[in-house]
């Protein structure tokens, strides 16, 4: 087991049912925090020979109004989601060519 000498917090977002497995396998190897598990799984997993599927991400910046910032805030919270999450459902569902008008 990994020493508590020395550890930092490492803050990371999981998907829900990632966190449900994390609490049964809590109950499952007797351990008694999330931490624990997180390291047993470190310590037993196979780094080196992993090939993690990734979607690249890149931050950018851009100027929006402060009522649409307001809109944002909002729905996020209405939602429980976040600002970037909403915003990447927007720009994905937008048409790739503006409606023809009639």
């Amino acid at each position: 087991m990994a020493s508590k000498k020395s550890s930092a917090p490492l803050t990371f977002d999981l998907p829900s049912a990632l966190i449900t497995k994390i609490k049964t396998l809590r109950n499952g190897h007797g351990l008694r925090s999330a931490s624990e598990v997180v390291r047993l799984a470190m310590d037993q997993f196979d780094f080196e020979r992993c090939v993690p599927v990734s979607v690249p991400h890149r931050q950018i910046s851009v100027r929006i109004t402060n009522e649409q910032r307001a809109k944002l805030k909002r729905y996020a919270k209405k939602k429980d989601t976040s600002v970037g999450e909403l915003l990447r459902l927007a720009v994905e569902n937008l048409a790739a060519k503006p409606a023809k008008r009639k």
